[in-house]
Protein backbone atom coordinates (compact mmCIF):
# COMPACT_ATOMS: atom_id res chain seq x y z
CA UNK A 1 0.00 0.00 0.00
CA UNK A 2 1.09 3.52 -0.83
CA UNK A 3 -2.11 5.24 -0.36
CA UNK A 4 -4.95 5.61 1.87
CA UNK A 5 -7.46 7.91 1.01
CA UNK A 6 -9.66 9.48 3.88
CA UNK A 7 -12.99 10.28 2.92
CA UNK A 8 -16.32 11.98 5.53
CA UNK A 9 -18.78 9.01 5.04
CA UNK A 10 -21.49 11.40 5.22
CA UNK A 11 -20.84 13.43 2.09
CA UNK A 12 -22.11 11.28 -1.03
CA UNK A 13 -20.19 13.52 -3.45
CA UNK A 14 -16.86 12.87 -2.27
CA UNK A 15 -17.95 9.24 -1.67
CA UNK A 16 -18.57 9.12 -5.45
CA UNK A 17 -15.33 9.99 -6.19
CA UNK A 18 -13.07 9.01 -4.03
CA UNK A 19 -12.58 5.93 -5.43
CA UNK A 20 -11.68 6.95 -8.52
CA UNK A 21 -8.61 8.99 -7.62
CA UNK A 22 -5.91 6.88 -7.84
CA UNK A 23 -5.52 5.95 -4.39
CA UNK A 24 -4.59 2.08 -3.62
CA UNK A 25 -7.17 2.10 -0.59
CA UNK A 26 -10.07 4.50 0.33
CA UNK A 27 -11.08 4.79 4.09
CA UNK A 28 -14.75 6.13 4.74
CA UNK A 29 -14.30 7.92 7.65
CA UNK A 30 -16.79 6.97 10.79
CA UNK A 31 -14.86 8.56 13.44
CA UNK A 32 -13.45 12.33 13.29
CA UNK A 33 -14.44 13.58 9.93
CA UNK A 34 -18.13 13.01 11.20
CA UNK A 35 -20.18 14.63 13.77
CA UNK A 36 -21.28 12.73 16.70
CA UNK A 37 -24.88 14.12 15.86
CA UNK A 38 -24.43 12.07 12.28
CA UNK A 39 -22.10 9.15 13.49
CA UNK A 40 -24.96 6.23 13.08
CA UNK A 41 -26.99 7.59 10.28
CA UNK A 42 -24.03 7.40 8.33
CA UNK A 43 -22.92 3.78 8.81
CA UNK A 44 -25.90 2.99 5.84
CA UNK A 45 -24.46 5.38 3.73
CA UNK A 46 -21.16 3.61 3.15
CA UNK A 47 -22.16 0.11 3.42
CA UNK A 48 -24.10 1.42 -0.12
CA UNK A 49 -21.24 2.88 -1.16
CA UNK A 50 -19.15 0.27 -0.70
CA UNK A 51 -21.74 -2.46 -2.11
CA UNK A 52 -20.72 -0.54 -5.53
CA UNK A 53 -18.44 -1.33 -7.86
CA UNK A 54 -14.94 0.40 -7.17
CA UNK A 55 -11.44 0.28 -8.66
CA UNK A 56 -9.49 0.13 -5.33
CA UNK A 57 -10.02 -1.51 -2.14
CA UNK A 58 -12.07 -0.52 0.85
CA UNK A 59 -11.64 0.52 4.43
CA UNK A 60 -14.12 1.77 7.03
CA UNK A 61 -12.63 3.83 9.96
CA UNK A 62 -14.64 3.27 12.90
CA UNK A 63 -14.87 5.19 16.34
CA UNK A 64 -12.56 3.81 19.27
CA UNK A 65 -13.08 0.98 20.83
CA UNK A 66 -13.97 2.64 24.08
CA UNK A 67 -16.69 4.74 22.60
CA UNK A 68 -20.66 4.12 22.26
CA UNK A 69 -20.03 4.04 18.70
CA UNK A 70 -17.34 1.78 18.38
CA UNK A 71 -20.12 -1.73 18.29
CA UNK A 72 -22.51 -0.25 16.11
CA UNK A 73 -20.19 0.80 14.04
CA UNK A 74 -18.81 -2.71 13.54
CA UNK A 75 -21.80 -4.06 13.69
CA UNK A 76 -23.72 -2.38 10.76
CA UNK A 77 -20.83 -1.86 8.30
CA UNK A 78 -18.81 -5.33 8.45
CA UNK A 79 -20.26 -7.76 5.69
CA UNK A 80 -18.64 -9.27 2.14
CA UNK A 81 -18.47 -5.76 0.64
CA UNK A 82 -15.92 -4.41 3.00
CA UNK A 83 -12.34 -5.03 2.94
CA UNK A 84 -11.11 -3.96 5.96
CA UNK A 85 -11.49 -1.91 9.53
CA UNK A 86 -8.96 0.70 10.28
CA UNK A 87 -9.73 1.19 14.01
CA UNK A 88 -8.29 4.17 15.44
CA UNK A 89 -6.37 4.82 19.27
CA UNK A 90 -5.38 1.35 19.86
CA UNK A 91 -3.67 1.26 23.53
CA UNK A 92 -3.85 -2.66 24.00
CA UNK A 93 -3.04 -6.03 22.85
CA UNK A 94 -6.80 -6.63 24.86
CA UNK A 95 -8.82 -3.84 22.86
CA UNK A 96 -7.71 -5.49 19.51
CA UNK A 97 -7.83 -9.20 20.08
CA UNK A 98 -11.68 -8.14 21.36
CA UNK A 99 -12.33 -6.46 17.90
CA UNK A 100 -10.57 -9.05 15.73
CA UNK A 101 -13.19 -12.05 18.41
CA UNK A 102 -16.18 -9.55 17.03
CA UNK A 103 -14.64 -9.42 13.60
CA UNK A 104 -14.54 -13.23 13.60
CA UNK A 105 -18.43 -13.56 15.01
CA UNK A 106 -19.41 -11.02 12.14
CA UNK A 107 -17.60 -12.71 9.03
CA UNK A 108 -19.20 -16.13 10.17
CA UNK A 109 -22.83 -14.44 10.14
CA UNK A 110 -22.12 -13.40 6.84
CA UNK A 111 -20.84 -16.54 5.67
CA UNK A 112 -17.60 -14.94 5.18
CA UNK A 113 -14.16 -17.20 5.98
CA UNK A 114 -12.85 -16.03 9.27
CA UNK A 115 -9.64 -13.71 8.78
CA UNK A 116 -10.37 -12.42 5.81
CA UNK A 117 -11.88 -8.46 6.45
CA UNK A 118 -8.38 -6.52 7.29
CA UNK A 119 -7.45 -5.15 10.55
CA UNK A 120 -5.08 -2.08 10.96
CA UNK A 121 -5.22 -0.14 14.05
CA UNK A 122 -3.62 3.39 14.42
CA UNK A 123 -1.15 3.46 16.91
CA UNK A 124 -1.96 7.30 18.26
CA UNK A 125 -1.62 8.20 21.90
CA UNK A 126 1.45 7.56 24.32
CA UNK A 127 -0.54 4.55 25.68
CA UNK A 128 -0.45 3.20 22.32
CA UNK A 129 2.99 3.79 21.77
CA UNK A 130 4.05 2.51 24.79
CA UNK A 131 2.02 -1.04 24.10
CA UNK A 132 3.57 -1.25 20.84
CA UNK A 133 5.75 -4.42 21.65
CA UNK A 134 1.99 -6.24 22.82
CA UNK A 135 -0.30 -4.79 20.17
CA UNK A 136 2.17 -6.40 17.65
CA UNK A 137 2.12 -10.25 18.74
CA UNK A 138 -1.16 -9.89 20.40
CA UNK A 139 -1.90 -13.21 17.91
CA UNK A 140 -4.29 -11.02 16.04
CA UNK A 141 -5.11 -10.95 12.54
CA UNK A 142 -3.22 -7.54 12.14
CA UNK A 143 -0.82 -7.42 8.85
CA UNK A 144 0.60 -4.08 9.93
CA UNK A 145 0.29 -0.66 11.98
CA UNK A 146 -0.33 2.77 10.75
CA UNK A 147 0.64 5.65 12.62
CA UNK A 148 -1.86 9.33 13.54
CA UNK A 149 0.41 12.14 14.44
CA UNK A 150 -2.45 14.70 15.00
CA UNK A 151 -3.97 12.63 18.19
CA UNK A 152 -0.40 11.60 18.74
CA UNK A 153 1.36 15.13 19.24
CA UNK A 154 -1.94 16.34 21.07
CA UNK A 155 -2.33 13.04 23.53
CA UNK A 156 1.81 13.60 24.21
CA UNK A 157 1.50 17.96 24.82
CA UNK A 158 3.82 18.05 21.31
CA UNK A 159 3.95 20.51 18.63
CA UNK A 160 3.16 18.98 15.30
CA UNK A 161 6.04 20.97 13.24
CA UNK A 162 6.23 21.16 9.21
CA UNK A 163 9.69 19.38 9.49
CA UNK A 164 8.23 16.71 11.74
CA UNK A 165 11.15 15.90 14.00
CA UNK A 166 9.23 15.24 16.69
CA UNK A 167 8.11 12.12 15.48
CA UNK A 168 11.27 10.30 14.51
CA UNK A 169 11.21 8.12 17.56
CA UNK A 170 7.39 6.62 17.71
CA UNK A 171 8.31 6.34 13.98
CA UNK A 172 11.46 4.35 14.31
CA UNK A 173 9.56 2.52 17.37
CA UNK A 174 6.55 1.44 15.12
CA UNK A 175 8.98 0.42 12.22
CA UNK A 176 11.20 -1.21 14.85
CA UNK A 177 8.39 -3.20 16.52
CA UNK A 178 7.08 -4.47 13.37
CA UNK A 179 9.74 -5.65 11.93
CA UNK A 180 10.43 -7.65 15.06
CA UNK A 181 6.93 -8.97 14.95
CA UNK A 182 6.96 -10.02 11.41
CA UNK A 183 4.43 -7.71 10.14
CA UNK A 184 4.54 -6.01 7.04
CA UNK A 185 5.95 -2.45 6.85
CA UNK A 186 3.82 0.31 8.80
CA UNK A 187 1.47 2.82 6.90
CA UNK A 188 2.77 6.78 8.08
CA UNK A 189 0.27 9.07 9.05
CA UNK A 190 -1.68 11.90 7.22
CA UNK A 191 0.08 15.26 5.92
CA UNK A 192 -2.12 18.06 7.70
CA UNK A 193 -0.63 21.00 5.23
CA UNK A 194 -2.23 21.70 1.76
CA UNK A 195 -1.96 23.88 -1.25
CA UNK A 196 0.71 24.07 -3.69
CA UNK A 197 2.84 26.02 -0.94
CA UNK A 198 2.92 22.95 0.99
CA UNK A 199 3.43 20.07 -1.58
CA UNK A 200 7.66 19.84 -1.62
CA UNK A 201 7.08 19.21 2.13
CA UNK A 202 4.91 16.94 1.44
CA UNK A 203 7.03 15.10 -0.30
CA UNK A 204 9.87 15.18 1.91
CA UNK A 205 7.68 13.93 4.45
CA UNK A 206 6.65 10.98 2.44
CA UNK A 207 10.59 10.49 1.65
CA UNK A 208 11.44 10.84 5.54
CA UNK A 209 9.24 7.84 6.24
CA UNK A 210 10.04 5.96 3.12
CA UNK A 211 13.76 6.16 3.90
CA UNK A 212 12.85 5.18 7.81
CA UNK A 213 10.95 1.67 6.42
CA UNK A 214 7.31 2.69 6.12
CA UNK A 215 5.52 0.94 3.09
CA UNK A 216 2.74 4.43 2.53
CA UNK A 217 1.21 7.02 3.97
CA UNK A 218 -2.73 8.02 4.61
CA UNK A 219 -3.84 11.07 3.05
CA UNK A 220 -6.38 13.70 3.38
CA UNK A 221 -7.10 15.13 0.32
CA UNK A 222 -7.11 13.97 -3.48
CA UNK A 223 -4.21 16.72 -4.28
CA UNK A 224 -1.98 14.41 -2.20
CA UNK A 225 -2.55 11.01 -3.83
CA UNK A 226 -0.35 11.37 -6.73
CA UNK A 227 2.89 12.76 -5.40
CA UNK A 228 2.65 10.11 -2.68
CA UNK A 229 2.07 6.93 -4.77
CA UNK A 230 5.04 8.79 -6.56
CA UNK A 231 7.65 8.99 -3.19
CA UNK A 232 6.47 5.16 -2.77
CA UNK A 233 6.92 3.80 -6.42
CA UNK A 234 10.65 2.56 -7.94
CA UNK A 235 11.26 4.42 -10.97
CA UNK A 236 11.87 2.74 -14.03
CA UNK A 237 15.71 3.36 -13.21
CA UNK A 238 15.43 1.83 -10.33
CA UNK A 239 13.26 -1.17 -11.49
CA UNK A 240 16.09 -1.49 -14.10
CA UNK A 241 19.35 -1.42 -12.13
CA UNK A 242 17.47 -3.97 -9.38
CA UNK A 243 17.19 -6.28 -12.43
CA UNK A 244 20.92 -5.30 -13.46
CA UNK A 245 21.82 -6.25 -10.03
CA UNK A 246 19.87 -10.04 -9.61
CA UNK A 247 20.77 -11.11 -13.55
CA UNK A 248 24.75 -10.18 -12.59
CA UNK A 249 24.25 -11.62 -8.93
CA UNK A 250 22.79 -14.82 -10.32
CA UNK A 251 25.10 -15.53 -13.21
CA UNK A 252 28.04 -15.04 -10.59
CA UNK A 253 26.41 -16.94 -8.01
CA UNK A 254 25.82 -19.89 -10.54
CA UNK A 255 30.14 -19.51 -11.33
CA UNK A 256 30.53 -20.07 -7.08
CA UNK A 257 31.05 -16.51 -6.49
CA UNK A 258 28.52 -14.53 -4.12
CA UNK A 259 30.08 -11.21 -4.38
CA UNK A 260 30.44 -9.06 -7.09
CA UNK A 261 31.16 -5.68 -8.51
CA UNK A 262 28.83 -3.92 -10.56
CA UNK A 263 29.41 -0.66 -12.29
CA UNK A 264 31.29 0.60 -9.42
CA UNK A 265 28.62 -0.85 -6.60
CA UNK A 266 29.99 -4.05 -4.26
CA UNK A 267 27.28 -6.30 -4.75
CA UNK A 268 26.36 -9.14 -2.40
CA UNK A 269 23.42 -10.89 -0.38
CA UNK A 270 22.16 -8.36 1.19
CA UNK A 271 22.36 -5.56 -1.65
CA UNK A 272 20.39 -8.90 -4.01
CA UNK A 273 17.44 -8.97 -1.75
CA UNK A 274 17.43 -5.23 -1.17
CA UNK A 275 17.16 -5.26 -5.38
CA UNK A 276 14.72 -8.27 -5.76
CA UNK A 277 12.50 -6.18 -3.19
CA UNK A 278 12.37 -3.14 -4.84
CA UNK A 279 11.20 -5.67 -8.35
CA UNK A 280 8.53 -7.32 -5.87
CA UNK A 281 6.96 -3.71 -4.94
CA UNK A 282 6.99 -2.61 -8.68
CA UNK A 283 5.41 -5.97 -9.48
CA UNK A 284 2.60 -5.56 -6.93
CA UNK A 285 1.72 -2.42 -7.80
CA UNK A 286 1.71 -3.31 -11.20
CA UNK A 287 -0.74 -5.99 -10.46
CA UNK A 288 -3.39 -3.68 -8.64
CA UNK A 289 -5.08 -4.55 -5.40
Amino acid sequence: FRTFLFAPGNHPRRVEKVFTIGADAVILDLEDAVAISEKAATRAPIVEAMKRPRSCLGYVRVNAYDTPYCYGDLMETVGPWLDGIVLPKVESAAQLLTIDWLLVQLERQHGIAPGTIDLIPIIETGPGAAALAEICTAGSRIKRLSFGAADYTLDMGMVWTADETELAPVRAAIVLQSRVAGLEPPIDTVFIRLGAEHAEALKRSAEEVRTMGFQGKMCIHPEQVDPINGVFTPSADAVARARAIVAAFEEAEASGSASIQLDGQFIDYPVVIQARRVIGIAENIGSGP
